[in-house]
């Protein structure tokens, strides 16, 4: 079964000596009354008494020592502590710099390497050398930290644990002497030590542990579908539009999140989807860097529908507010749309709503028509029909001698207007139906060819035709916008559903869902990464781009602590969140799958090797016990004392046989469990055959076997030790069945590769069965004793193992021919005796 990777519990100090490693040395005592197997890694105590004996009766691992211009440095002796493989070691100061000539330039590197290989991993570090915070903490104490780990390492552990202290309790630790020599309190007291450091790096650890907190909260909330925000902390969502009044917003929002400690800022700017609404992108510019300056954070979407985009994105921010500015809109357009902050507020729910005024608020300016979701061709189209058209129908109108047309004039012009509604949307509707209005009363309404009207019930059929028209045109305006909401809505839900049948199924690979990702989002590429011991590796990718790192990557999805999918190209909409969501839900299925699959072929194999084990039982119970019921026959007969010289040769041969017979058995007994266990390590090398052939014919009788080369010495790149082994083991076993028929040797030389061919003339194996006889344990009725079929598996499997091709052919006229194709050496014209040392035939 797959090893799982190490649990990392990591306490973090606040300040050096504020307890860290004692606290570690606590928990390990706890752990070991628990009956852990716990062990130390490597504990710097520091001089200190108390630390010294909260190691106690702790297993150590003794340290590595390193010799490193004509110092001995002494570091963690990983290999040491991997062989020993405890349950639980424990590892101080995890932003250590090892000493040149290891295998890992920082301690971490140990520290992952341990975790993967399955053991839980307690350590140390202190707030200053978190890598995020390096610049800080020099700013408030004057000290640069040259030794620092990744936040990622700390943030992602499993458990971490904050040993604080308050300044004026260290600082009187420090006074008796608990933490650094005499020598030494004086100076530290004064500088690193002052009351005011220690409170701003005690601040700057809570601070980092609410953020890994909240990070927790996020995953869980996602992980229960929890949609409505949880309000731990204060979160301001500033709206930024790019106007003038961006600035004032962002400095209100900035006022807001100073008054709690440990508040966030972010601006969301909602980018239209059309693509028409053009921001000035120098304002938006001088807004980032504004945000920036202000400790917060800048962020983009897309969506057609600005007051819910802002939801959406407050509410899957987890804020407690929203700051929106007053519309600059006249009251006439606020009376009939209504505004942002109105249409924000309603769809807040439990996020409060601040209404900032500003300069601009009462000013107004011009905007552009209201835009419609319509393509461009179509709203063109509905202008030019919005006065076309009505002209058409009157000059068509006119053309009838009528008295009263008015009846007939409204139905065609109220016809008409929504033509144009369905064609060209909202505001080309409202035109036609103002051109219309005019053409009714200046032809057809009496008195003619003036504006004026008598009758006042045509000035009510006026009234409610124009009523009527822009009633359609808004119908038809909000259906337009509501069926691309459909669309898109019928698109996600598609989406979802394809992703829960291809989770259902487990169709889907990693790289199938970052090309998914990357089509359905409309993004330049997508990459899967995964959290080395090296940092982040690309495990999949999608797109001309694969070199997206989570820092470089417009959008950054978490799938778990391990793993992100960092994404390249235009913002995402506020709506394609739960969607993004749901792909890196499924990305972690997918990973879970893969884990899954390794396990279940891991599991086949074992059934495979169980399967194995039971058949060499079987086979052992008979066959071994043959060969050692001779050999103890042969013994209680030479140790008689009425033996003569003839049987005592006789018993001799036979205790002979019996010994090879077994010693036979039991090599290829333990070259399958070699093969099968992955411990054969070939050492590939030009060699001749006129080496190799006459040593694995060297067992066999005189007469038995002919070794034919038709070239004087062919050079193949393998091992002689496997070679030989093989060459040996096919040799002995068509020797067998060969009914007194010498075995013949053949070797032939191809362009790339030389066939070694064992050919007898013994009965033969029928085709369907071939394959068959190389499995373990089967013999196809070869009833020749002493064996229990396993030559010809072994013979096949270190025949591989030398990159070699073994198969089996008939002989003409009877019996069997077992080809060896092996690859030809790089070097035939090279002297082939030069290197002639023996090679390893079965390796460790």
């Amino acid at each position: 079964m797959e090893s799982r990777r190490g649990r990392l519990t990591v306490y973090l100090g606040a300040a050096p000596g504020v307890g860290k490693t004692y606290a570690m040395l606590g928990e390990a005592e706890r752990r070991v009354a628990r009956g852990t197997d716990v062990v130390v890694g490597y504990v710097e105590t520091h001089g200190r008494a108390k630390t010294e004996e909260m190691v106690g009766d702790l297993e150590v691992v003794p340290r590595r020592r390193i010799e490193h211009r004509g110092t001995t440095i002494e570091e963690m002796d990983t290999d040491a502590i991997l062989e020993r493989r405890p349950a639980v070691v424990l590892v101080d100061e995890l932003a250590h710099t090892n000493a040149p000539g290891g295998r890992h330039a920082k301690r971490a590197g140990d520290v992952e390497e341990l975790r993967a290989a399955g053991i839980d991993v307690v350590t140390t570090v202190n707030i200053q050398h978190l890598e995020s915070l390096n610049d800080e903490v020099e700013r408030i104490t004057g000290v640069r930290q040259r030794e620092t780990v990744p936040d990622d390492l700390v943030r992602t552990a499993d458990d971490i644990h904050l040993v604080d202290m308050s300044p004026d309790a260290l600082r009187r630790r420090m006074a008796h002497g608990n933490i650094y020599r005499a020598d030494r309190i004086d100076a530290s007291l004064t500088s690193y030590f002052r009351v005011g450091n220690l409170t701003a790096l005690r601040e700057l650890a809570l601070l980092w542990l609410a953020d890994r907190v909240d990070d927790a909260l996020g995953d869980y909330r996602r992980a229960h579908d929890i949609e409505h925000p949880w309000p731990t902390k204060e979160r301001i969502v500033v709206a930024v539009t790019g106007g003038a009044e961006s600035e004032t917003l962002l400095r209100r929002g900035a006022r807001l999140a100073q008054r709690a400690s440990g508040s966030e800022l972010l601006a969301v700017h909602v980018i239209a989807s059309d693509g028409l609404r053009n921001p000035d992108e120098a304002r938006i510019a001088r807004a980032q860097q504004l945000v920036a300056s202000l400790g917060g954070t800048f962020h983009s979407v897309a969506g057609d529908d600005v007051a819910a985009a802002v939801v959406d994105f407050a509410t899957a921010s987890n804020a407690t507010m929203v700051v929106v500015g007053v519309s600059r809109h006249g009251r006439l357009r606020k009376l009939f749309t209504g505004t942002t902050g109105d249409r924000i507020a309603s769809l807040a729910g439990t996020i409060d709503v601040h209404l900032v005024t500003h300069d601009q608020a009462a000013r107004g300016i011009r905007r552009r028509a209201m835009l419609s979701s319509l393509s461009p061709r179509r709203q063109v189209s509905g202008w030019a029909l919005a006065v076309v058209l009505p002209v058409l129908l009157t000059l068509v109108l006119q053309a009838f001698e009528d008295t009263d047309q008015l009846p007939l004039a409204e139905m065609l012009l109220l016809a008409g207007a929504v033509v144009v509604a369905l064609v060209g949307g909202l505001l080309p509707a409202l035109l036609a139906a103002l051109v219309s209005f005019v053409a009714l009363n200046w032809y057809f309404t009496p008195p003619t060819g003036r504006l004026t009207i008598n009758d006042g019930a045509n000035v009510l059929s006026l009234l409610v035709y124009v009523a009527v028209a822009a009633g359609v045109a808004v119908v038809v305006d909000l259906a337009s916008r509501r069926g691309a909401d459909a669309v898109r809505a019928r698109t996600e839900a598609a989406t979802m559903s394809s992703l829960s049948r291809s989770v259902l199924h487990g169709q889907d690979t990693a790289e199938a869902i970052v090309e998914r990702v990357r089509e359905v989002f409309g993004q330049q590429s997508v990459s899967l990464l995964t959290l080395g011991t090296s940092g982040w590796e690309v495990t999949a990718s999608a797109g001309p781009d694969h070199a997206c790192t989570p820092d470089a990557g417009d959008t950054r999805v978490r799938v778990d602590d391990e793993h992100v999918l960092c994404l390249r190209g235009e913002p995402l909409r506020a709506s394609d969140q739960k969607v993004i969501e749901a792909f890196a839900v499924q990305t972690s299925l997918v990973l879970e799958y893969r884990r899954l699959r390794e396990r279940e072929q891991r599991a086949a194999a074992l059934e495979g090797a169980e399967a194995t084990s039971t058949a060499l039982l079987r086979a052992v119970s008979h066959d071994l016990r043959t060969p050692l019921a001779t050999m103890r026959a042969a013994v209680d007969g030479l140790i008689g004392s009425e033996v003569d010289d003839a049987d005592r040769e006789l018993l001799h041969e036979s205790l002979e046989a019996s010994t090879d017979q077994l010693e036979t058995l039991i090599d290829n007994l333990l070259d399958l469990s070699r093969l099968q266990t992955g411990l054969v390590k070939p050492v590939l090398r030009d060699r001749s055959l006129d080496e190799v052939l006459p040593l694995a014919l060297a067992g066999q009788l005189p007469g038995t076997v002919v070794l034919d080369v038709d070239e004087p010495a062919p050079v193949v790149s393998t091992d002689a030790g496997l070679l030989e082994r093989v060459v040996a083991n096919l040799v002995d076993n068509a020797v067998r069945v060969s009914r007194g028929v010498p075995v013949r040797v053949l070797a032939h030389v191809l362009p790339d590769r030389v066939e070694v061919m064992i050919v007898d003339q013994g009965p033969g194996v029928p085709p369907e069965q071939r394959e068959r006889m190389f499995d373990a344990f089967q013999r196809l009725g070869d009833t020749s004793p002493g064996g229990i079929g396993l030559g010809l598996a072994v013979a096949r499997g270190l025949a591989e193992a030398v990159d070699g091709r073994l198969s089996a052919e008939d002989t003409p006229g009877g019996g069997l021919t077992m080809v060896l194709s092996l690859p030809r050496g790089a070097d035939a014209g090279a002297d082939p005796g030069a290197d002639t040392e023996a090679d390893v035939g079965v390796g460790a």
